[in-house]
């Protein structure tokens, strides 16, 4: 018997917000100026027509931000179980539609926990739960030279944070090696940046989700610090490797040894400190 074909992509809008502001200010002259601020605005998270949580966003990719974070705090099975996302700014608003309709989250929301995460990020739930059960390839690998073509690449795309500051950005990268030529070659993927390193991550799985990307040859890169939420969401995006110019915290430390995460912070230009995961890594 054949496998049953994927179902349609969900119907998406496409209302991403300016990202930046122009706005007056004084420097330390006493000149005054127009300068570039990030956006930031609210936006609630309705599913079947249950309202769920309101997060604060730049505005990049409310689709896919949606679509990630009820991947990421395991709302939703699987992007079949989408019908649509449509976000509305008039309102403030993105409404979710299931195919099977009146999803009810109340056991799984009943747990609430405030995360590090800027702008206050939460996971409903247990922290830890389904821990135990995630499973990442171990025969994927990362060169050295191939972190380098990393964080080049990164380095070259055109952010807001340039322009404006006040943001975090994340990325999903493919990295190859040519041992015989000794040369590397990094593919940026999807670069999302937000007000908030969570949901810029949740936004990644969001897309990773709509295209059916598979994260286990993928290297996950964040401008912000390695917390517990950061190796989580990672290890649940099913990418092994999970790289940051920040630092790191010790609970996140401890599950990426729990779950197999190779985990590299303090990486820029040819710096890095190798925290986790040696093994899958080829200096």
């Amino acid at each position: 018997m054949l496998p049953a074909a994927p179902a349609a992509r969900p119907q998406l809008t496409a209302a991403r917000r300016d990202l930046t502001f122009g706005v007056e200010a004084l420097d330390e002259h006493g000149q005054r100026s127009t300068v570039a601020i990030a956006g930031e605005h609210p936006l609630t998270l309705y599913v079947d027509k249950r309202e769920l949580v309101t997060l604060m966003t730049l505005g990049q990719a409310p689709e896919a931000l949606a679509l990630g974070f009820l991947r990421n705090q395991r709302l939703v099975g699987g992007i079949d179980e989408i019908a649509a996302v449509h976000v509305d700014w008039e309102v403030d608003a993105v409404a979710v539609t299931t195919r099977a309709g009146a999803a009810d989250f109340s056991a799984r929301t009943a747990k609430r926990t405030v995360t590090t995460g800027c702008g206050q990020g939460s996971v409903f739930g247990d922290l830890m739960e389904e821990i135990d059960a995630i499973r990442l390839p171990q025969h994927a690998r990362l060169s050295q030279r191939g972190l380098y073509a990393l964080l080049d690449a990164v380095r070259r795309c055109e952010t807001i944070y340039k322009q404006a500051g006040a943001v975090h950005g994340c990325a999903l990268v493919r990295c190859s090696d040519d041992a015989q030529t000794s040369t590397a070659d990094a593919e940026v993927l999807y670069y999302v940046e937000d007000v908030g390193r969570h949901n810029a991550v949740d936004a990644i799985a969001g897309h990773m989700w709509l295209d059916r990307v598979d994260g286990g040859d993928k290297v996950f890169y964040t401008t912000g610090r390695l917390t517990s939420e950061m190796v989580i969401k990672c290890a649940q995006m099913g990418v092994p490797f999970l790289v940051s110019r920040s630092g790191l915290t010790e609970m996140g430390y401890r599950i990426a040894r729990q779950v197999g995460l190779t985990m590299i912070g303090r990486a820029a230009n040819t710096r890095y400190l190798l925290f986790t995961g040696e093994a899958r890594f080829d200096r």
